[in-house]
C-alpha cells in the first residue's frame, strides 16, 4: 500500500514539474540581421539545448528553474540572456576572431604528422593551439596560413587542380566537359570559414560551390528529361568581358512515383569515425533517411573497420524501428579496409538488384582508407569494374582532421553517383530529405556539354571550374566515356568567361610574329555567339541521345539579368577569391556581397542568406581584401 501511495504522489509531483514547462522562441542573428544557422541554444548549468535553423530560428523549452540561456557559435562572442519571464529570446551575435583562442571547435585531438597537406591547421577541444606560443598571436592572414600548415598539419587530403585558361577561338573553337552536380566543396568550404579558418585553395571547387545552389530553370517539355536554359552578360570582376551562363533542369519525379529503392547503406565504422561529427552523425544522417523510405524500399547495412561484414539483410522500409536499431547499435575501432567494404556493399546490392529500380550503395566514411585497396588508382579501377554492373554509388564524405577529400571525389565521379559533404543536421536534413529525389534517383547519366564557339563574336573563352571534369572533344560522342548523372530535379549551372572579339585583354598570348595567318570561318556571318550540344543517356540505357541550344547576345545590362544569372555570378566570383585566382581581375567581397544579396530569389531555407554570411565572415578573416595566393601554395 505504501509503494502505491509513493507511486502516485512521484506522478502528481512529475505532473506538476511538466506543468511548469514553457517554450521560449526566437532568432539568433548577426550584427548584419542575417539569420546565424547552426547556433548552439543550450539552458546553462543542464546539458539541455537546441541549435538554431538555416533561418537562425530556435525553440526550446524551460522550466521555472531555469535561469540563464547560453548562445555559442564558432567564430562568435558566446552570450548569456537571463530568461525571466520572458517567451520571446531575440540574440545579436559579436564575431570574435581576434585570436586563435577564441575559436572554438567541436571535441577533436590531431597527432602531428610528417606529411605535409594543405589543410587548415585543428585545435584541440578547448580550442588553443599546441603551442603556447600561438596563443596570443593575431588571426592567421592568408599569408601565415601556409606556415601554420606546416607546423601544426593534419592528414587531410585534396587533389590540386590547374586552373583553366583562356583559349583562343581561332584555334581551338570547341570546349567539351561533364557535368557536376557534386556539392561536396561548398559544405567543406563552409566547415573552415564556420570554423574561422580561410579554406585550402584546392579544397574549393568553384563548380560545386555554384551547384550547391538550386536555381529557377523551367521543368522540361518534351520527352528530354533535361531542360537548357542560356544567358550572357558582362563580367562583373574583368570590364570588357562577358560571362555565360548555362542552366540546366532535370526532370522532377514526383515521390509517389519514384521507383522502388536497393540499398545498402556502406558505413565506416574504423577509429577515425569515432568523432562526434563522424560516427554519431552519420547515424542521425541514415535515420532522417530511414524515415523517406517507403514499404517497397529496402536497406542493407555493410560496416567496415579491419574487415567488412553485413550487420542488416535486407529490410523493408516499413520497418523501419529494425532499420534504426541497427545503426544505433554501430560502434567505432579498428582500421579501415575500405576497398573490402566497397566490394561486400556491391555483392549484397547485386544480390537484390531491382530490375528497373533504384539500385545504389551509400557509402559514409571521412577517406581515410588505409588496409587493403587504398589508393586513388586502386579505389578508382575497383569503382569503375563495379559500375557496369547498373548499381549507382552516392558518397558522403563526414569529419575533419584526417578527412580526404581526393579519395572521395575519385569514387563518385567513378561510381556513376553524387559526393556531399555532410557538417552539420541541417546539411544532412538538406540532402536526405529536402533534396531525397535528387540525391537518390538518377534521371539521366553521362551528361556531357559541348559548346562550340563563333570567331565573329568571341576571341577567346575559359570554363570556370569543372578543372577534373574537362573532356577531349572526340569524347562527346563516344558512349564508353563516362560522364556525370543528374537526379531527380537537380539543377547544373556552368558560367563561362568571354573575351569579345575586338576587346583587348592581359589574358591573350603574344601574338606570333612569323606565324600570321587568316582563315574563313563558316559562322562568320550568323549572329549566333555559340551551339550548346548536350548528350545523356537514359539510367537503363547504353546508348546517348543528342539535344542542342543556340545561343545568342540580348546585350541585357548585368542588373537587369536574372537572379540565377546574379547569383551564380557572385558565387563564381567568391571562389575566384577563395582561391587566388589568376583570372579575378577587380574581384572584391563588396562586389559579391552586393551581387547576391540582391538575387535571393525565394530562398524558403535560408540557403542564400546563409552564403552572404560566409562572404561577410570571409572578409573579415581576409582583412586584405582582394588578396593574392600565399607564397607556396601553388
Amino acid at each position: 500500500m505504501k509503494t502505491k501511495i509513493f507511486l502516485f504522489i512521484a506522478l502528481i509531483i512529475s505532473v506538476l514539474v511538466n506543468a511548469q514547462e514553457r517554450t521560449i522562441t526566437g532568432k539568433v542573428t548577426d550584427e548584419t540581421g542575417a539569420g546565424l544557422p547552426g547556433v548552439i541554444v543550450e539552458i546553462k548549468k543542464t546539458n539541455r539545448g537546441v541549435i538554431t535553423d538555416s533561418n537562425g530560428s530556435y525553440s526550446i523549452k524551460v522550466k521555472d528553474s531555469d535561469k540563464v540561456l547560453v548562445f555559442k557559435s564558432v567564430g562568435f562572442e558566446p552570450q548569456e540572456v537571463k530568461i525571466g519571464s520572458k517567451n520571446l529570446i531575440n540574440v545579436t551575435m559579436k564575431p570574435s576572431i581576434q585570436k586563435l583562442e577564441e575559436v572554438v571547435v567541436s571535441d577533436y585531438n590531431v597527432e602531428k604528422k610528417e606529411v605535409y597537406s594543405n589543410a587548415a591547421p585543428l585545435m584541440r577541444p578547448s580550442g588553443r593551439m599546441k603551442s603556447k606560443a600561438y596563443e596570443s598571436m593575431p588571426y592567421p592572414s592568408p599569408s601565415h596560413r601556409m606556415d601554420y600548415d606546416k607546423e601544426y598539419n593534419n592528414s587531410e587530403e585534396y587533389k590540386s587542380e590547374k586552373e583553366i585558361g583562356f583559349k583562343a577561338t581561332n584555334k581551338d573553337p570547341q570546349t567539351t566537359f561533364s557535368i557536376d552536380v557534386d556539392r561536396a566543396a561548398y559544405t567543406n568550404v563552409r566547415r573552415f570559414i564556420n570554423n574561422g579558418q580561410i579554406p585550402p585553395k584546392d579544397a574549393v571547387r568553384i563548380e560545386e560551390m555554384i551547384n550547391y545552389f538550386d536555381y529557377n530553370y523551367a521543368q522540361p517539355k518534351g520527352k528530354d528529361p533535361i531542360n537548357i536554359e542560356t544567358e550572357i552578360s558582362d563580367s562583373p570582376w574583368n570590364k570588357g568581358l562577358k560571362i555565360l551562363h548555362i542552366g540546366l533542369q532535370a526532370k522532377t519525379i514526383p515521390t509517389d512515383n519514384l521507383p522502388a529503392s536497393n540499398l545498402v547503406f556502406l558505413i565506416d565504422v574504423s577509429g577515425s569515425m569515432s568523432e562526434p561529427n563522424k560516427l554519431p552523425l552519420v547515424k542521425t544522417a541514415f535515420k532522417l533517411l530511414t524515415d523517406q523510405l517507403r514499404e517497397q524500399d529496402h536497406v542493407a547495412i555493410v560496416v567496415y573497420a579491419g574487415a567488412a561484414g553485413l550487420v542488416l539483410s535486407p529490410t523493408s522500409g516499413k520497418d523501419k524501428t529494425k532499420i534504426k536499431d541497427a545503426l544505433d547499435n554501430l560502434s567505432a575501432g579498428g582500421s579501415t579496409a575500405g576497398g573490402a567494404g566497397i566490394e561486400l556493399a556491391y555483392k549484397t546490392a547485386m544480390e537484390n538488384f531491382v530490375k528497373n529500380g533504384n539500385n545504389r550503395v551509400i557509402l559514409a566514411t571521412d577517406g581515410d582508407f588505409n588496409v587493403g585497396v587504398s589508393s586513388n588508382e586502386g579505389l578508382e579501377k575497383l569503382v569503375e569494374n563495379k559500375r557496369k554492373s547498373g548499381i549507382f554509388l552516392s558518397v558522403l564524405g563526414f569529419g575533419m582532421g584526417n578527412y580526404k577529400d581526393s579519395k572521395m571525389e575519385t569514387l563518385s565521379d567513378k561510381g556513376n553517383g553524387n559526393y556531399a559533404y555532410i557538417d552539420n543536421l541541417s546539411e544532412a536534413e538538406k540532402v536526405f530529405v529536402k533534396e531525397f529525389g535528387g540525391t537518390l534517383f538518377t534521371v539521366a547519366k553521362d551528361v556531357k556539354l559541348q559548346l562550340e564557339f563563333n570567331p565573329k563574336y568571341v576571341k577567346a573563352y575559359r570554363l570556370i571550374g569543372y578543372e577534373n571534369r574537362a573532356l577531349a572533344n572526340e569524347d562527346f560522342k563516344n558512349d564508353a566515356k563516362d560522364a556525370g548523372e543528374m537526379g531527380s530535379g537537380h539543377t547544373v549551372t556552368a558560367i563561362y568567361e568571354i573575351i569579345p572579339t575586338g576587346v583587348e585583354s592581359s589574358f591573350l598570348p603574344d601574338k606570333l610574329k612569323y606565324q600570321q595567318f587568316t582563315q574563313t570561318f563558316m559562322g562568320s556571318n550568323s549572329d549566333e555567339v555559340c551551339t550548346v550540344k548536350i548528350r545523356y543517356k537514359q539510367p537503363d540505357a547504353d546508348k546517348s541521345v543528342q539535344m542542342e541550344e543556340v545561343v545568342k547576345d540580348s546585350h541585357v545590362a548585368l542588373e537587369k539579368t536574372s537572379e540565377n544569372f546574379r547569383f551564380s555570378a557572385a558565387v563564381a566570383e567568391f571562389g575566384l577569391l577563395l582561391r587566388g585566382s589568376d583570372f579575378k581581375g577587380t574581384a572584391n567581397y563588396e562586389q559579391v556581397i552586393n551581387l547576391a544579396k540582391n538575387a535571393f530569389g525565394k530562398d524558403s531555407e535560408g540557403y542564400r542568406a546563409e552564403f552572404l554570411k560566409l562572404v561577410k565572415t570571409t572578409k573579415l578573416l581576409d582583412k586584405t581584401g582582394n588578396r593574392e595566393v600565399a607564397k607556396g601554395e601553388e
